[in-house]
């Protein structure tokens, strides 16, 4: 896991980036908030969507929902970066639009976008 903070708009991002899994289940999910919370002091986390178990993306698991909770609980704001287009449930598209008008979580394709979204250098346009 590597992980680097990045300051943008005066708020600090926490961009994480790993080619192994992560986030396997809730579990995982709240060691890595709390790690990262820890390590970096960011409330603001990126994470590649690598990182993540592909179940995760698969709605009728209920594991997003359950781990967003988790980072919405604990007061984390997260981004999800990488390339989602080889996913084609409308539920997940719909989950990801929606999230991306909102506030807390934000779907992009990449990390430099994400970090603008946290930051709010870039409006829900983006």
């Amino acid at each position: 896991m590597k992980t680097e903070v990045v300051k943008k708009n005066n708020i600090e991002v926490a961009v994480v980036s790993s080619n192994e899994l992560l986030i396997t289940d809730v579990q995982s999910a709240l060691d890595f908030i709390m790690t990262v919370k820890y390590e970096t002091g960011c409330s603001n986390i990126a994470i590649n969507k690598e990182a993540i178990v592909d179940d995760f993306f698969v709605l009728s698991t209920c594991l997003a929902g359950e781990i967003l909770q988790k980072f919405i609980n604990y007061g984390v704001r997260v981004a999800i970066y990488g390339d989602f287009s080889k996913y084609t449930s409308k539920p997940l598209k719909d989950l990801i639009y929606e999230s991306n008008q909102g506030k807390d979580i934000y779907f992009q394709p990449d990390a430099s976008l994400a970090v603008d979204m946290l930051s709010g250098y870039c409006s829900n346009k983006c």
